[in-house]
């Protein structure tokens, strides 16, 4: 029988790995930056073109590399970190598994400069798809640079599968934060197409976090401190009052390297119950620092899980101390002795008389008189309160006079036989039983087809915000607002850049709750994050499916009569009344047989 196990050639292996480890542009990002991290790099440099399709370039003055490290520093699982598998327990450094340039280099074109501190030249090394092609001396400054180009070239079907290059952007921005945050002893610039987005001197952690995402940030952050025998926690979390929509500012570092836990994001969030509305999720910038040994980070190919020896103690230690540090700045719920109707504690002095309380009881109540009784006897409930006559039920259950619209599932056109449920749902009878209609999901509809209209055919009708709004937004939501912009202008927003990362607000659509601008924008924003535009590349349609799902959340309330019909109306007058942009159910029908049976 022949043989069908193969060994897989180099090229071939490397790229499975690359499929592993470089799985976007972002993490050809994080790899490259934390090997400048560890060449003791005080000042890293990241140019970035066409969010990292065409180029990925990153420039250190650390350590650099010897000719035959140059050289070497690309196979497979050749790293300078670890020598034996118990280094893997001690492990201090960003980078250890020697496969990520290994990875690179099997799906892109790279370039590499190094240098070693004294030398008087350096190296100079070209690999284009994992083959080798030349390695020369050459002259640079001290440290490394790598440019990696035409990411993917070589992997078409991978290639493709990019989203835009907002979203890939947002990704490597996203990594370039995590370590600019974990490091902020040192000078981190970030440019995109020749535009400056970061010029982040070395700086204190409130510093960092502040250049980071914006000025007002120094003024929503509370210090965490906490030190225990199994770890040292520090950092900041958000005010309550600050909590946004939109995801962005949560970070959680083990030993100097960004960690996701969505456990330990649980034990902080819980501590803001109550404090914060359930969609909102508070800031905060967690260290936490502990042996190596008792933690394990060697469980994924990107380094962005770890495993605690103990998560349960863990989650507590971290709990309480986000608890102490809200309840030390006076942000938890605390019993005011000062306000009005509070509870009295008396205080006696020495000989002084007390007064017994008095209790008024009507003297000529009976017990057994009817008339007087404030309650019912049950032979079997007992004693129940009395409950108060209730009037005009009959007026609920009045038929309607009109007769039934065709083409409606038998719709009544008369709004006093329609009844509104829990402030979201509207029932109204019709000739095969109820109609259900989600309220919500029906201004969902209407408000999409109103945004695709204005799209198609611009003029629609805009309100004016009473006083123009201006907010920051951290770098990712700008470019993703500013890619959007005709499209947000075409519905009716008018946003226009206001300096830095601030921008201004004076116009929303005029069908849609302005009360909080700028919830609204970071909402819409939060949802289109992990949108996928159409062919041209635009988010034309996707806009309208966000920016009508967030903007129908603010419409559970109550309504009118003649509120409830011009929403029916409205919904039939779309061209697919029965169903959201998304395909969610607008309306049912609660057939009479069902009803029915439930009395049968």
């Amino acid at each position: 029988m022949a043989e069908l196990i193969k060994v897989l050639p180099d090229s071939v292996a490397n790229q499975i790995a690359a499929g592993e480890v470089i799985q976007r542009p972002a993490s050809a990002v994080k790899e490259l930056m934390e090997n400048s991290v560890d060449s003791g790099a005080d000042r890293i440099q990241v140019i970035i073109k066409d969010a990292g399709r065409t180029l990925v370039q990153v420039v250190d003055n650390g350590s650099g590399m010897s000719d035959t490290d140059a050289r070497l520093c690309f196979e497979r699982h050749a790293t300078s970190k670890i020598r034996q598998a118990d280094d893997l327990f001690t492990i201090r450094t960003m980078g250890f598994r020697g496969e990520a340039l290994a990875a690179i280099a099997a799906v892109a074109q790279i370039e590499l400069r190094t240098k070693t501190i004294g030398s008087e030249a350096g190296t100079r090394v070209k690999i284009n798809g994992s083959e080798f092609e030349l390695q020369e001396p050459a002259a640079c400054p001290d440290g490394t640079s790598i440019s990696v180009k035409n990411l993917y070239y070589n992997v078409p079907a991978r290639r493709k599968f990019l989203k835009a290059n907002s979203t890939e952007l947002k990704h490597i921005i996203t990594e370039f934060q995590r370590i600019a945050l974990a490091h902020h002893d040192t000078t981190f610039l970030l440019h995109h197409n020749d535009s400056e987005v970061y010029n982040l001197p070395a700086a204190r952690l409130p510093e960092r976090i502040q250049h980071l995402f914006g000025k007002t940030m120094a003024q929503q952050l509370v210090n965490l401190k906490t030190d225990t025998s199994m770890m040292g926690i520090s950092g900041y979390i958000g005010k309550p009052e600050f909590a946004r929509k939109t995801y962005g500012e949560q970070f959680f570092f083990v030993n100097g390297r960004f960690m996701k836990h969505p456990y330990f994001h649980k034990a902080v969030t819980q501590c803001y119950d109550d404090l914060i509305p359930g969609d909102s999720v508070p800031a905060y910038f967690i260290f936490i620092e502990t042996d190596p040994a008792r933690i394990d980070v060697n469980i994924h190919p990107t380094k962005t899980e770890i495993k605690f020896e103990d998560e349960r103690a863990v989650y507590q230690i971290i709990q309480a101390s986000v608890r102490e540090a809200l309840g030390k700045f006076n942000l938890t719920p605390t019993l005011d002795f000062d306000r009005e109707g509070a509870m009295e504690i008396p205080y006696f002095r020495p000989g002084q008389m007390v007064n017994p309380p008095t209790i008024r009881v009507n003297q000529d109540f009976n017990p057994f008189d009817s008339n007087d009784q404030p309650w019912n006897h049950d032979s079997r409930t007992g004693f129940q309160p009395r409950q108060a006559q209730v009037t005009g039920w009959e007026q609920l259950y009045t038929p309607s006079q009109n007769q039934d619209q065709p083409g409606l599932t038998g719709l009544s056109q008369d709004t006093r036989a329609s009844l509104q449920l829990k402030n979201k749902y509207i029932l109204i009878p019709v000739k095969s039983g109820i109609m259900v209609v989600n309220q919500v999901r029906a201004y969902e509809r209407i408000l999409f087809e109103d945004f695709m209209h204005n799209m198609n055919e611009p003029g629609g009708v805009r309100q004016q915000v009473l006083f123009p709004f201006t907010f920051e937004l951290n770098p990712v939501d700008l470019n993703l607002l500013l890619d959007v912009s005709d499209e947000l202008t075409a519905i009716g927003f008018d946003i226009q850049p206001f300096g830095g990362q601030s921008v201004i607000m004076s116009s929303v659509p005029a069908s849609v709750d302005a009360s909080d601008p700028k919830a609204l924008i970071e909402g819409l924003l939060e949802q289109l994050k992990n949108e996928t535009p159409d062919l041209a590349g635009q988010y034309s349609e996707q806009v309208a499916k966000t920016a009508a799902r967030v903007s129908s959340l603010s419409f559970i309330r109550a309504l009118h009569d003649e509120e409830v019909k011009v929403l029916i109306d409205r919904l039939f007058a779309c061209r697919e009344p029965q169903f959201t942009p998304g395909g969610k159910p607008v309306l049912t029908i609660l057939q009479m047989e069902e009803i029915e049976k439930r009395f049968a």
